[in-house]
């Protein structure tokens, strides 16, 4: 796999949602300091957003959802989001995986 954080972008049939895929790259995983950032930023949106890592679904406005992923550096998780803003919001999302929600490492 490589350093890019997003594989894919699909709009599913029949539904307003968008899902983009996205793997953490940080040193420590989605720890609290990332987390906190993910659900922060999420709160700005109306959107509903989902972030899924394998089997489990948590909502990204919870930094304690987040936290229950305990997704470790490599983990792949799908991004959806569903309304108005969903677009911005997965934009917004995508750049903090991108840019390693602001740590070095």
């Amino acid at each position: 796999m490589t350093e890019e954080s997003v594989l894919r972008e699909e709009t599913p049939a029949g539904g307003e949602a968008i899902v983009r895929t996205v793997v953490v790259s940080n040193q420590l995983g989605l720890h609290a300091r990332p987390a906190a950032k993910l659900a922060q930023e999420a709160q700005n949106f109306a959107a509903d957003i989902m972030v899924v890592c394998e089997a489990q679904e948590v909502d990204a406005k919870s930094i304690l959802d987040v936290l229950t992923l305990a997704a470790a550096q490599g983990s792949v998780l799908e991004l959806r989001a569903d309304g108005s803003d969903a677009v911005a919001a997965l934009d917004c999302l995508e750049d903090l995986f991108k840019n390693r929600f602001g740590e070095e490492k």
